[in-house]
C-alpha cells in the first residue's frame, strides 16, 4: 500500500541517507520526498513510500524508531501519484476551463495535498459552494466539524488548526468572495511549508477564474 511519513532526524550530514536505508531495510519503496523545514539542528521532511503488505501507524512507527534520532511525527495513507505534476496538471484544468476554475481546484486539492476533502464556502453566509465528493454536505451538524463553527474558519488571513479528528487549513480565495477549508482525518496538522504551497495555487487559480 501506498502511505506517506512524516519523519523528523538530526540536520547533519548522513541523516537524510540513514532514514532511506532504514526504510529499504523495511521493505519500503520510497517514492517522492518533500522537505518541510531544516531549523534548530533538526530536518522534518514528508517521504511517500510504497509499503509492503498492510501497514498501520503503530507498526511503522516501531520500526523506524529504533534508529537513534529518528521521530516518526505520522503515518497516513495518501492517494498521491509519484512522479506527476498534480500542481501543474491542475492549472491546465482551470486554463482550460476559468468558469470552472474553483470546482476544479476544490476537485484536485485532496489529492494534492494527501487531504481528505475541500470545499469553498460563500465568506458571507458560510454557506458550501463547491465539495468535493468525499466532504461532509454541511460543515456543522451530523456529519459535519463538531464544535467548529464556520466563523471560526473564515477568517481574514490563512489559518490552520485542527477540531476533533479533523486538521483543518483555512484561507481566503482572493477576490472571489470564497473561502477554501481543507480538511484531514488521518494524519498530522498542516505544515506551514504545506499551507505556503495552496496559497500560491489558490492565488493563481484566481487570477484565471476572475
Amino acid at each position: 500500500m501506498m502511505v506517506r511519513l512524516r519523519v523528523s532526524f538530526p540536520d547533519r550530514p548522513g541523516a537524510l541517507g540513514q532514514v532511506a536505508r532504514v526504510l529499504g531495510t523495511l521493505g519500503a519503496d520510497i517514492l517522492q520526498m518533500t522537505v518541510l523545514e531544516r531549523q534548530t539542528g533538526r530536518a522534518m521532511d514528508d517521504f511517500t513510500v510504497s509499503w509492503p503488505g498492510t501497514a498501520d501507524a503503530v507498526t511503522v512507527r516501531a520500526r523506524l524508531s529504533v534508529v537513534p534520532g529518528i521521530r516518526v511525527e505520522a503515518v497516513w495513507p495518501t492517494r498521491e501519484i509519484p512522479g506527476s505534476a498534480p500542481d501543474y496538471d491542475l492549472l491546465k484544468h482551470v486554463a482550460a476551463d476559468p468558469g470552472r476554475a474553483f470546482v476544479t481546484l476544490v476537485d484536485a486539492l485532496p489529492a494534492l495535498m494527501g487531504a481528505d476533502w475541500a470545499v469553498t464556502v460563500d465568506s458571507g453566509t458560510g454557506e458550501i459552494v463547491h465539495r468535493s465528493w468525499q466532504a461532509p454536505p454541511s460543515l456543522d451538524g451530523a456529519g459535519g466539524l463538531v464544535g467548529v463553527k464556520v466563523a471560526d474558519l473564515t477568517l481574514l488571513r490563512p489559518s490552520v488548526l485542527d477540531a476533533g479528528h479533523h486538521r483543518l487549513m483555512s484561507l481566503p480565495v482572493p477576490d472571489a468572495h470564497l473561502h477554501l477549508i481543507l480538511a484531514r482525518t488521518e494524519g498530522p496538522s498542516f505544515h506551514r511549508a504545506e499551507a505556503d504551497r495552496v496559497i500560491r495555487v489558490v492565488e493563481i487559480v484566481s487570477i484565471i477564474g476572475r
